[in-house]
């Protein structure tokens, strides 16, 4: 039974805390401010919420609401004295609230939670009198009277920094009416009204006296057009009897003059036409001559033309036959030379590298360089020895009559026969003769000649 009631109890308890804590869960409507004070952050006098919620503990926080419902304020000014000293009277109604910056909630939660709103409209009113004040004294009356925006974003500076620091917002300015007492700004609006209408005034007595010129000019160009119309219709009429006047005259004369010339004409048109006949007779007999003639040139020159074209379309196309023949063989013997240029180019190309390998293959020896050099020499003999014949095959001998002189030698102990062929044979170049053409010396092992006594070959200078 005991065990039963503490159950009892502690389930009321926990539902009584459970309950306890869902009432302390505070909702923020959206026309409010929550400000949670107390032990709160630290460094913080409260939190302060906007559009929210939050938890308030009990016993250590607590709870109040600033409504953020705008607030008309009535700032009947007078006597604020301008900037040249001029009192005026600035009657003017002011829309307040509480504002939702982060900075300016906390200035709010600061000075106005707790205070009614009169409270607030009373410390807002204050405030907005001594700025309303200042804006008026830095500024003249036309200024005020006539430039109104300025004058309000005066307002907005002056007023809205000040409230800022009590956690209200500006959000409506509205002036009524504007008053000074010396009846400055009526002076200012009757002299407006006066040049207004003085200046409408004189425009519409301009309007009237352009209306009148431009009547009278009017009336005038029409007198003046009307006057030259009937002077000139009555020209018109004198100048087209003075033309009838001498077209009757001209009429008759020319009729005279016309019969005259008729008698006239007859008679010459008799004479003139036996004479155009004669003419036209001898003109026709020489225009016949002519034709004759033409006919005669045209056939023969026409035909000696014909034929002077055709000799100078065939020598045209003769001499453009023989020019590109000659085009055509330079082109050949161009391509010719070119393709002998390039293979004379690559033998002798091969045969300087085959040069370098012989000397390679030496040793970079002298002697076996020149060996080697002479075996070159020796393979290209039967060349050197043709080329030797081509040069003396060409001489043509008829006979050739050898005089022994009665089976007597020379001296030597052989015929003269014998001399000769010795003679003949060593008219051809040597062996040793060929290597000397080439720069070298014939090998010992080959046999040696004498040496023969240099030619010495002098020049002498001939002076005219």
């Amino acid at each position: 039974m005991y065990l039963l009631i503490a159950a009892a109890a502690g389930v009321i308890i926990l539902f009584v805390l459970f309950i306890s804590v869902l009432t302390r869960y505070k909702k923020c409507p959206s026309d409010k401010i929550l400000i949670v004070y107390g032990k709160v952050a630290k460094g913080s006098t409260s939190k302060c919420i906007h559009g929210g919620a939050a938890f308030v503990w009990p016993i250590i926080q607590d709870y109040a609401y600033l409504g953020l419902t705008p607030m008309q304020i009535e700032v009947p000014l007078q006597n604020a004295l301008s900037k040249q000293n001029i009192r005026v009277d600035v009657p003017s109604n002011f829309t307040v609230g509480i504002s939702t910056k982060p900075e300016i909630m906390t200035a709010a939660a600061e000075r106005l939670l707790g205070l009614q709103s009169k409270e607030i409209q009373g410390i807002a009113r204050e405030i907005i009198f001594g700025q309303l004040r200042l804006s008026v004294a830095t500024m003249d009356i036309e200024e005020i009277n006539a430039d109104r925006d300025k004058f309000l974003e005066n307002i907005y500076k002056n007023v809205e920094v000040e409230l800022e620091k009590i956690g209200l917002r500006l959000i409506n300015v509205n002036i009524t009416d504007i008053q000074d007492e010396s009846g400055y700004i009526k002076s200012l609006g009757q002299k407006a009204a006066a040049e207004a209408l003085n200046k409408a005034k004189k425009d519409v007595a301009e309007k009237d006296r352009d209306g009148a010129i431009g009547q009278a000019n009017a009336d005038r160009d029409k007198r003046v057009q009307v006057a030259g119309a009937n002077a000139t219709a009555v020209e018109g009429e004198n100048a087209a009897q003075v033309t009838i006047a001498n077209s009757t005259s001209d009429m008759r004369q020319k009729k005279a003059e016309a019969e005259r010339a008729a008698i006239a004409s007859e008679k010459v048109a008799t004479a003139k036409a036996l004479q155009e006949a004669y003419a036209a007779e001898q003109i026709a007999e020489a225009t016949r001559a002519d034709r004759e003639r033409a006919t005669q040139t045209a056939n023969d020159v026409v035909k000696a033309e014909i034929d002077k074209k055709k000799i100078e379309i065939a020598a045209s196309a003769q001499a453009e036959k023989l020019r590109l023949e000659a085009r055509g063989q330079a082109d050949a013997t161009y391509a010719n030379l070119e393709a002998q240029a390039r293979g004379l180019k690559e033998m002798l190309i091969k045969q300087a590298e085959g040069l370098k390998e012989i000397v390679a293959a030496a040793g970079n020896n002298p002697q076996q360089t020149q060996q080697a050099a002479m075996l070159m020499i020796i393979d290209k003999l039967p060349e050197i020895v043709k080329t030797q014949v081509e040069a003396i095959k060409g001489i043509k001998i008829d006979k050739v009559t050898v005089w022994d002189g009665m089976g007597n030698g020379s001296g030597n102990g052989k015929p003269t026969t014998a001399n000769f062929l010795s003679g003949m044979l060593g008219s051809v170049p040597p062996l040793q003769d060929l290597f000397n053409m080439a720069g070298m010396k014939l090998p010992e092992y080959l046999g040696k000649t004498p040496e023969k006594p240099a030619i010495t070959t002098e020049t002498t200078e001939v002076k005219g």
